[in-house]
């Protein structure tokens, strides 16, 4: 049974890399293709050399950062790495929540130590080299040292207790730690850009004027209750530009990035927001939570019936059962059924993604809603001919020829 459990971890992770390589080879085929007249006017030909560049750029670097993280993945199995980190932290402290604690903790922070040259090259050589790095060394650093921080504190408050409630109540453990997960997930959706965001980025109310009369005005005319608009300070990082929906009932906030207000018209930026409004009049978010926590409920049932396990421990090197050893091979040889879920969920969002632009488009923003999307696609220099099976498996909304064509069919 071991053995069993062993090569069937192995080969979970090989297919994984195979079909994610696979995906991304026939991704990058099929950026060659010519594109459809109605994308024709995205980019001219320097501009189009520029983005065939990136898009090359990041995918062999991709292939480059997966391959050493499989490489480094498959030796840690292979030659029984967890078990011997297992080892080293019951050496350190031996407590049934805080030796599962130090164990995960090893595991991030050397993962975090290996990625950095990856990072760095990623952000000061080929973010910067097309124009997008706004980042300084003393952001990232900062931005480092603020990530362990709420890392410390709240990844490891949240295992500590997920730890302890197993510790107190292996039979209802599942149950118990859904419902924490739950509350805490129901609550970083109200207060994450309350208590979050301000760590890395200035929040201010958008001022008086043009754009925000008529954001009011859209808001008023489709019944929107709406007085949270804030812009987000993105161009300390870098020059693409987003917006976003936050929060639930009185706590709902749109948050523009400055980078946006730069590159829209007052009309695109309305039609923008009025996509964001279609998500809430369509009860998105909450729609989103209740596929989201049945499946969370599943994940936590499941792993509850395998943590008592000797024999998954045993695969990894382990003698017995442990918390930590038992969470990793958990983590591997339930990653098919997580791939399935993020499929379905892909799906479902992309249908969203569609009702959002309708009710954009059935206000009178179709043909702004149109411009806005393509001048950040430009601005973002975004690959316009994704494989149709690259989508299928990772993209959460419809490309942009799609999305075109829907609201203007």
């Amino acid at each position: 049974m071991v053995q069993f459990l062993f090569v069937t971890i192995i080969i979970i992770l090989v297919a994984d890399f195979g079909l994610e390589r696979t995906l991304a080879l026939l991704n990058i085929k099929h950026s060659k293709l010519k594109l459809p007249t109605i994308l024709n006017d995205i980019y001219d030909n320097e501009k189009y050399a520029q983005q065939q560049d990136y898009f090359r750029t990041n995918a062999g670097f991709g292939l480059l950062t997966s391959t050493f993280s499989f490489v480094v993945t498959l030796a840690m199995f292979a030659f029984g790495g967890f078990a011997w980190v297992d080892q080293l932290v019951q050496n350190v402290i031996l407590s049934a929540v805080f030796t599962p604690v130090l164990f995960f903790a090893v595991l991030y922070f050397a993962n975090d130590i290996i990625s950095i040259p990856f990072e760095l090259y990623d952000t000061f050589v080929i973010e910067q080299k097309f124009g997008f790095n706004k980042v300084t060394p003393s952001i990232y650093i900062l931005d480092k040292l603020k990530g362990y921080l709420l890392t410390i504190f709240i990844g490891g408050g949240l295992l500590s207790l997920i730890i302890w409630i197993y510790t107190l109540t292996p039979e209802y453990f599942w149950l118990l730690a859904w419902a924490a997960i739950t509350v805490f997930s129901l609550f970083m959706t109200m207060f994450y850009s309350e208590m979050i965001v301000p760590l890395f980025n200035k929040q201010t109310p958008l001022e008086e004027g043009e754009l925000r009369t008529e954001i009011e005005k859209f808001a008023n005319k489709t019944g929107f209750n709406l007085s949270n608009i804030f812009v987000i300070d993105g161009s300390k990082r870098s020059t693409k530009a987003n917006a976003y929906f936050s929060g639930l009932g009185k706590k709902k906030r749109i948050v523009l990035y400055d980078t946006l207000m730069d590159k829209l018209s007052v009309d695109e930026i309305v039609a923008v927001l009025a996509h964001e409004v279609g998500h809430y009049k369509f009860k998105h978010s909450l729609k989103n939570m209740a596929i989201s926590i049945p499946s969370t409920l599943v994940l936590f049932y499941v792993f509850g019936l395998i943590l008592q396990s000797d024999a998954l421990s045993q695969a990894l090197g382990g003698t017995e059962a442990s918390f930590q050893l038992n969470a990793v091979a958990f983590s591997i040889l339930y990653s098919p059924i997580s791939m399935v879920l993020d499929i379905f969920s892909n799906v479902i969002s992309r249908k969203f993604e569609y009702q959002a632009d309708n009710f954009a488009s059935n206000h009178g923003f179709g043909e702004q809603l149109t411009s806005g999307l393509k001048k950040l696609s430009a601005t973002s220099l975004s690959n316009l001919m994704p494989h149709p099976l690259y989508v299928f498996f990772h993209y959460s909304h419809p490309t942009l020829y799609q999305r075109i064509t829907n609201i203007n069919p």
